[in-house]
Parts: structure tokens; sequence; C-alpha cells
């Protein structure tokens, strides 16, 4: 048996190469009953893998948050540039009013006439040549609207008729008012005195001074045997004698529905004293003729 000495002395006599070996057959030797170890390099590879994908995920996740965020961010500014930013709500412009598909009208132009039938042996204003048809039409179209301004209420809606150029219609309610709205050149032989207020059972008259001194009278008379009144205004006006009457509905026995003050009214304005200079000055009515009595 030997000693420690000659093992040391057997170990210095050997290489140091083959000292390496022994060992590591040593080594093997002690291990070679014991299980193999992990392998560490593949499970921190899959690991690392992992590790990967869920980054990915999370940027992907990460991009489609952004993106939504963007989406919403366009949808929560405000459609005008301009406005106030960070209010959160949308601005949808809304559709342009629809125009409506009909108008009145009184703001298309002027209503139809309303047509009448002349009176057997009569004739209307289609009997008269184009030009003078034309002329007076033109003239009517001028007085309606003066008409229904200063007209009250209660006559309704005037329009013209194609029977003649001094006749007009007022309706209201169902109720039809007639209105002869005349400036006609007066003869001659006509008084230039203004009008006097007949003595009758029941008329009541009231006079006014028009601009320029122009003396009016208004009056309002029972008619149909005393059921209904008609309003009746009279005036002399440069050439031509004016007047404007307006008639009860008798159907209804409705008198008519103005006073002899709104009369006075309509006589003093500018509008309806423009529309009788120009009549007077272009008649659109044939002169008055008076026939003699006896």
């Amino acid at each position: 048996m030997g000693t420690n000495e000659d093992l040391h002395t057997g170990l210095r006599q050997v290489p140091e190469d083959r000292a390496a070996m022994l060992v590591r057959d040593a080594m093997d030797r002690t291990t070679s009953d014991l299980p193999p170890l992990p392998d560490l390099v593949g499970a921190a590879r899959t690991q690392g893998r992992r590790r990967r994908a869920r980054a990915r995920s999370a940027i992907g996740g990460a991009v489609l948050t952004v993106a939504a965020l963007g989406v919403a961010g366009a949808m929560a500014l405000p459609a005008d540039e301009s406005g106030p930013q960070g209010s959160g709500q949308v601005n949808v412009a809304a559709p342009p009013p629809s125009s409506s598909p009909s108008s009145s009208p009184s703001s298309s132009g002027p209503l139809p006439p309303v047509h009448l039938e002349p009176s057997p042996g009569g004739d209307s204003m289609a009997d008269l040549p184009p030009a003078q048809r034309a002329k007076q039409e033109n003239f009517q179209n001028q007085a309606v609207p003066v008409l229904q301004s200063l007209l009250p209420a209660t006559i309704g809606t005037v329009q013209r008729t194609d029977l003649s150029v001094n006749m007009y219609q007022g309706s209201k309610d169902g109720k039809t008012f007639t209105i002869i709205f005349s400036v006609r050149p007066a003869g001659p032989d006509t008084s230039a005195k203004g009008p006097d207020c007949v003595t009758a059972k029941g008329q009541v008259c009231k006079s006014a001074t028009l601009p320029g001194g122009i003396e009016a009278m208004s009056a309002t008379s029972p008619i149909n045997n005393g059921n209904v009144t008609e309003s009746r205004l009279h005036f002399r006006y440069g050439k031509s004698t004016v007047s404007l009457v307006i008639n009860p509905h008798d159907e209804s026995n409705t008198s008519a529905p103005v006073t002899n003050d709104q009369l006075l009214e309509v006589a003093k304005a500018p509008a309806f004293l423009d529309l009788v200079k120009a009549a007077d000055a272009n008649p659109v009515q044939k002169e008055q003729k008076t026939v003699p009595l006896g």
C-alpha cells in the first residue's frame, strides 16, 4: 500500500494534460448517477419568445388604442375649426331649409280678378281694345294693395274684378263686399262745389278737409228697406269726381263694415291721393255725363 508521499510523487510524474483528463473522468463518474441538467438556454429562449410575443401584442394593442383615441378625438373636435376646442360635442351641419313649394298670392303677385258676368246687354273689360284693357288692369293692380292696406281688416281680402275698372271686391268669412272706387273726369257742367250731405232718414254724414284744402264727405245710409247700410266717400280732385263706396252683403244682411271716420282716414292717406292724382292726370274712365231732368 503506497503512502501519501508516493501518491503525490506519482502525480508529479503525470503530465499536466493527463491530470486534467483524470479530473474530468472523476467528475463524470461522480455525476453520472445524477439527473441531467435542464436546458436553461431553451427555456430562456422560449421565455424570450413569449416576452416578445407579449410585447408585440402590447404594442399592437397600444397602436389600436391610439388609433381609436385618434378617431374619438377627431369626432370630439368641433366641425368648425374656428369654434371653441375641447367642447366634446360634434357640430353637425343642419340641412338647408327646404323651400316651400307654394307661396302666398300676395308674395308672388296680385291675385287673379274675380270674374263677374255683365248684365244682359251690358259689356265688360273683356270687350275693350287690348291697349285700353291693359291700361285699366294696370291701374286696378296698383289700386288693390293701396285699398288692402288702408281699408279696415273687416273688409277682408281685396281683389279686382274683370267687369269694370272701378269695381273691386272684399271677401271675409264667406261674405263679399262690393267696392266701387271711381276717379271719373267731371263734365263741364258739373259743379266744382264739394259734396253736400243729403238729408235722408237714417243717414249719418261727416266731413273733413284733405291735404290741399279739399273738402271730403263720408256718409252711411240705410238701404234695402233699412235692413243694412252702405258707406260712401265723395270729393272733388282736379278735374275729376272721386268716390269710394262699400256695399253691404245682402245675402247675410251684413252692413258695410266701414265707418265714416275710417273712410275719411283713407281719403287723407298719401298713397290713396297718389292714385287719385294719377287717374286725374291720365283717366282710366270715361267722362261723367249728366242727364238733364225734365
